[in-house]
């Protein structure tokens, strides 16, 4: 019997390269700023059109200042990379969500929630964050500027299938676990290259307990273990979440859908070529030490030893070590922090700005702890005002930013300060990831909420209501 994997990607295939890659049909192409321009500049050197102009959706997010969005970008080169995809999508003919338009956004955030991204469709954008998309049961994945130009000509991409991996969890997680912690211990588990050249499907009883936007975190940090890509199995989470949405079936084609998506499962026979088990109940709220994603560990635990690690990996280990300022057999909590970031794909959704609030609610923010909290997209900043937690957020002394990418990567003004800490949900820590210099301790948005009000490390459980 097939995995979900194999089922999906098998009956994409348009073609087999003997001896070669696969030519496998692509139903959705993700374009934003940063990795499209060569790829259209390659289809008018060759006087091409897109294939399925209705298949693709362009959107800024790298880019895009967090504030003051209604006036002109004032540095140059990503006004340049903004105004570049505007232009293409225009002269192509595509579907383009600008700064200011209420479907902007963070592309991986904006896909689920519009119901572009359904069940059983193959997704592919320049970005190597797409395994988001995988958590509503799709096969998605990242490809390079070259691979979005064919995608763009011919709606198709040559690939190499990869192998296929199941995670599973299983069992109830503790107090101030999220889905960001599940991930973070996944990941100091298999490190980040332990994924390397597989397809992973989460499975177990945790993974399906998670709601719609946890998934899309677990399957979002897929890539930072060296995964092609994540995805779990659609059920009736993945309905309702997608059931209303702008882009989804209605009516008659909503219940075929339905009924299709429901066969999208691995079978009880079906054979991955790895298995990994965890149990949840090992799993506490998880923080990062070092200068890639794999090197976490538990918010109560101290600074690991280097002689617990492979004599190989002890001199870049203690590089990283020096590099975050921190010593071996360190404790992490009660460490100062300078910056706080709520946001970007892996954390930038409704329900993580609700953990947040959950905490700082009735509190004050630190003095002396700078705070960016910014939306993944204008429905979820439209989301949080419907709720209230602006004013909660508001009361506290925070102040809600405009959506975009912002402190998750140097690519906008959003820049943590040389030799700053700064305690970050997004998904990368690697030296100077979010600006020259800067430290980034990756967590969940409790442990970020925990951190904003004491600015300092501290276990969210010492805090939560």
């Amino acid at each position: 019997m097939n995995t979900l994997f194999d089922k999906i990607w098998d009956s994409h295939v348009v073609a087999i390269v003997e001896n070669g890659p696969v030519q496998l049909y692509v139903d959705r192409l993700y374009c934003h700023e940063v990795t499209s321009p060569q790829a259209f500049a390659g289809l008018r050197e060759r006087g091409l059109k897109p294939l399925r102009p209705e298949r693709i959706f362009c959107m800024p997010d790298h880019n895009t200042p967090t504030h003051d969005q209604d006036k002109p970008i004032e540095d140059p080169v990503s006004k340049t990379q903004v105004d570049t995809l505007e232009k293409n999508a225009s002269d192509f003919g595509l579907a383009y969500f600008g700064m200011m338009h209420p479907k902007n956004g963070i592309i991986h955030v904006v896909g689920p929630e519009r119901g572009l991204t359904l069940p059983g469709m193959t997704i592919v954008c320049g970005d190597s964050h797409t395994s988001t998309h995988g958590a509503l049961g799709a096969v998605a994945f990242g490809i390079g500027t070259s691979e979005v130009e064919m995608a763009l000509a011919s709606q198709c991409i040559l690939q190499q299938k990869p192998k296929t991996m199941r995670i599973s969890i299983d069992g109830v997680t503790g107090k101030g676990v999220t889905a960001k912690d599940v991930a973070l211990y996944v990941m100091s588990n298999m490190t980040t290259g332990g994924a390397t050249g597989y397809f992973i499907e989460y499975a177990g009883s945790a993974v399906r307990r998670l709601t719609m936007e946890g998934r899309l975190t677990l399957c979002n940090l897929s890539i930072e273990m060296g995964a092609r890509g994540g995805m779990v199995a659609p059920d009736e989470t993945t309905f309702a979440y997608l059931k209303g949405r702008e882009y989804a079936p209605r009516g008659a084609a909503w219940d075929k859908a339905v009924a299709y998506w429901k066969t999208l499962a691995s079978g009880d026979d079906a054979v991955f070529d790895r298995e990994v088990v965890f149990r949840a109940g090992d799993i506490e709220p998880m923080i990062t030490y070092g200068t890639n994603p794999g090197m976490g560990t538990g918010i109560t635990q101290t600074v690991p030893l280097s002689s617990s690690m492979p004599e190989a990996g002890r001199i870049s280990y203690r590089k990283s070590l020096e590099y975050m300022g921190f010593n071996e057999g360190d404790p992490l909590t009660g460490k100062p922090v300078d910056y706080v970031f709520l946001g970007s794909c892996t954390n930038g959704r409704i329900e993580d700005f609700r953990l947040f609030a959950s905490v700082v609610k009735g509190r004050k923010k630190a003095p002396g702890v700078t705070v960016w909290l910014v939306p993944g997209s204008w429905m979820v900043d439209a989301q949080i005002r419907e709720e209230g937690l602006d004013k909660i957020l508001e009361d506290a002394g925070f102040k809600l930013r405009q959506p975009g990418c912002s402190a998750c990567l140097a690519m906008n003004d959003d820049k943590i300060p040389a030799g700053k800490y700064a305690v970050s949900t997004s998904n990368r820590n690697f030296e100077g990831r979010q600006g020259p210099g800067s430290r980034t301790l990756l967590a969940s948005p409790l442990v970020a909420a925990a951190a904003a009000i004491t600015g300092k490390v501290t276990d969210p459980r010492e805090v939560m209501e």
